[in-house]
């Protein structure tokens, strides 16, 4: 049975599940759908088209959903999606999607949002990330599994951060950080591979190959594709196929100290 507030305020055609919490002074747009088992703590607001999983704990003075902070958007349908099991804490800002970026923010599951975290238009979260107090993520931003920002931490607008990638706190970052890396500074740069991230979920195999490959790609000189493409051909280590396909494929290209030959 769902316990909710003589105080909240529900618009009509809400849609709220199983045992869900929702303190007072809490505002839920008509098009929200709230799953099983989600607390939504005092003063919060749920705007908009939203969708948000089962078991998602949401603290207070959280703002979900309300409109983009992107001057193109003209009140078009727009959406925001959540998954499941998520710690969203005080004072965290979420933004739907725009028309030119698909319409859809889309958050995954088991994820840890810190207070003051926002979330710009057309970001997409992996599963079983972490990003600290007041990181903030500009429109279009995309953030694979298992990935750590630091507190403090800006992210330029359609960066891609791979996943088990971590970026240090009060850093300012504005170029892609492939998969399993670790970059920090003002502006971020590679600083090695994530190695504390990786010991908790990968062999040491598979580490070993990653460091390897690391090695080639960031700290040889030689033409950063070039590598990548060559070790494509001749590894047979998912990690690293995941790691070249990234840096062949990345658009506003890494962040590393080039190497004189």
């Amino acid at each position: 049975m769902s316990k909710i507030s003589p105080l909240a305020i529900i618009e009509d055609g809400a849609v709220i599940g199983e045992n869900v919490e929702i303190g007072p002074y809490c505002f839920i747009s008509s098009e929200a759908v709230i799953g099983d088992g989600t607390t939504i703590a005092q003063n919060s607001c749920i705007y908009g088209k939203t969708t948000i999983g089962k078991n998602n704990q949401i603290f207070s003075h959280a703002v979900i959903g309300s409109i983009p902070q992107d001057l193109k958007f003209a009140g078009e349908e727009v959406e925001l999606i959540i998954g499941d099991n998520n710690k969203i804490r005080e004072f965290t800002l979420f933004n739907p999607g725009t028309k030119g970026g698909g319409s859809k923010t889309i958050v995954g599951s088991h994820n840890l949002f810190m207070g003051y975290v926002h979330l710009g238009h057309d970001v997409i979260i992996g599963n079983h990330c972490i990003l600290a107090n007041a990181a903030t993520l500009a429109g279009h931003v995309e953030v694979g599994d298992y990935a750590v920002i630091g507190g403090m931490t800006p992210v330029h607008q359609f960066v891609h951060i791979g996943k088990y990638a971590m970026i240090g706190g009060a850093s300012a970052l504005a170029q892609d950080v492939p998969p399993f890396c670790m970059a920090e500074g003002n502006r971020a740069n590679l600083r090695g591979l994530n190695l504390t991230g990786l010991r908790r979920h990968i062999a040491r195999e598979d580490i070993d190959a990653l460091k390897s490959a690391y090695r080639e790609l960031f700290e040889s000189g030689k033409p950063l594709k070039d590598i990548a493409n060559d070790l494509l051909e001749k590894t047979d280590n998912h990690y690293v196929k995941d790691l070249c396909d990234f840096v062949i494929k990345t658009k506003r290209g890494i962040p590393y100290e080039r190497k004189n030959l």
